[in-house]
């Protein structure tokens, strides 16, 4: 993928390897890439999370832009799929993301959507790498060709609000939830929206300060969130990360209800309203085993691609397939949206939910759970230190090992991270004991390969 782009975007630590100097560049890399495919000066909106950081990333990315001609649209803080939509609806030619979602507020990212709202091609964002990273100076303008910044943008949260709120036919009366923000971007929009239905709803972790995005809440943190739910007698607890792009839940015994769940039950909704096409759900290499299980009973299709939600759309725009995503919580409505979208995917959830009188637990067993380890092996931040970890023949000879101790009944998958410097280790199996030995004994063998 490059120097700089990720499998989402740039990603790095505010003040080390993501800087103010590097935002300006990208803001005159992108620009300048867009004037030249466009023929124009083009427009770029700019949404952000909650990060102490965000506010000075996201002006020396207005900075560069409108140095070199590009016009702004600043939404503020919002979900990261908010700036996808509104990047359609008002037509502009891109729109920038800066977010870390789930990592901590030391952390952030800058990710670019195009017109249509998906992730740059490849091929566009090795162009604007290569301009980051090149010594040519930039076509800086003058006077009257300098790109302007068009204020009053921020109430455009109201529009997505708006379309999200047109996505559910029910007003979900009756039904008590308690949404966990993160302290992050659905802070700014998710009291809004759930206000908008005769729902019962209660929020925590809803006051964003810039430095506890993410902090022991969120998606990542489930523990608060399941303890107040049973506590408090609610019928779902709802968890969204950093930027609001995904969503897990708990249900109204404690329960998580992960991305394959929710798939589950919003696929086999889809199939008997016969709104599946190719009666195909569309997941990753990480999904459990369990989600397969539930497939082949239902007689509905899962697809496999490799993790990113990236790989999980660009398959489902390929074959046209309508809903998709990743165990972590990242699901996909091509009929609402061109991305992950927490606060859909909670809607789509709850609509459900309701029309079908049962309990979230209820709901969410006809997709079984098998046994997981996934351990995060850390590796000191250097070019090529992943790559030459999964490289390694030792490694791939412990795999082989792990897999026939598991006989069949089990899988290990060893991956690197897209946007961290880390080795992921999962294993399934048929008890917790066996999956935490497998990935204990594959994570020991990985640390010794960083040295």
């Amino acid at each position: 993928m490059g120097k700089l782009f990720g499998t989402d975007g740039i990603r790095g630590i505010v003040g080390e390897n993501l800087t103010a100097e590097l935002a300006y560049r990208v803001g005159q890399a992108v620009a300048v890439t867009l004037a030249e495919e466009k023929g124009r000066q083009p427009l770029i909106t700019i949404g952000m999370d909650t990060r102490i950081s965000s506010d000075m990333l996201e002006g020396a990315l207005i900075a560069g832009i409108t140095s070199v001609g590009g016009d702004v649209m600043p939404l503020g803080t919002i979900p990261t799929p908010a700036v996808a939509y509104l990047t359609i609806k008002v037509e502009a030619d891109a729109g920038v993301v800066i977010s870390a979602s789930h990592n901590p507020f030391e952390h952030n990212g800058i990710k670019v959507f195009n017109g249509q709202g998906y992730k740059l091609s490849d091929a566009l964002e090795d162009r604007v790498e290569a301009k980051i990273l090149s010594d040519d100076p930039m076509p800086i303008k003058k006077g009257g060709e300098i790109g302007k910044r068009i204020h009053g943008m921020k109430n455009l949260k109201y529009e997505y609000i708006k379309h999200l709120r047109g996505t559910v036919q029910d007003d979900l009366g009756g039904l008590r939830v308690l949404i966990d923000c993160a302290n992050g971007a659905a802070a700014a929009t998710a009291p809004d929206l759930f206000a908008d239905f005769a729902i019962e709803a209660d929020f925590i972790h809803r006051k964003p300060n810039g430095v506890n995005i993410n902090l022991k809440c969120g998606s990542t943190h489930l523990k608060s969130l399941a303890a107040m739910v049973t506590a408090g007698e609610y019928d779902l607890g709802i968890a969204f990360d950093g930027d609001a792009d995904r969503c897990l839940m708990i249900d109204e015994k404690g329960n998580v209800v992960d991305g394959d769940k929710t798939m589950a039950v919003c696929g086999r909704y889809m199939r008997d309203q016969g709104l599946l096409t190719g009666r195909a759900i569309v997941g990753t290499v990480m999904s459990n085993l369990g989600l397969h299980e539930f497939c082949n009973k239902n007689n509905i299709r899962l697809i496999c691609t490799p993790v990113g939600d990236r790989n999980v759309l660009e398959k489902m725009l390929e074959f046209g397939y309508r809903i998709g995503g990743e165990q972590s919580g990242h699901t996909i409505f091509t009929d609402y949206a061109t991305t992950g979208d927490g606060q859909l995917t909670a809607l789509q959830f709850l609509q459900i939910l309701k029309r079908s009188g049962q309990t979230a637990s209820e709901l969410a067993s006809i997709c079984p759970s098998y046994p997981q380890t996934l351990v995060n092996v850390e590796l000191p931040n250097q070019p090529g230190l992943k790559e030459g970890v999964m490289a390694s023949q030792a490694l791939a000879e412990a795999v082989k090992r792990e897999e026939e101790l598991l006989g069949g009944e089990g899988r290990v998958l060893v991956r690197p991270s897209g946007t961290e410097p880390l080795i992921r280790v999962m294993v399934e199996a048929k008890t917790v004991r066996q999956a935490d030995e497998c990935a204990g004994r594959l994570a020991d063998l990985v640390k010794t390969l960083k040295l």
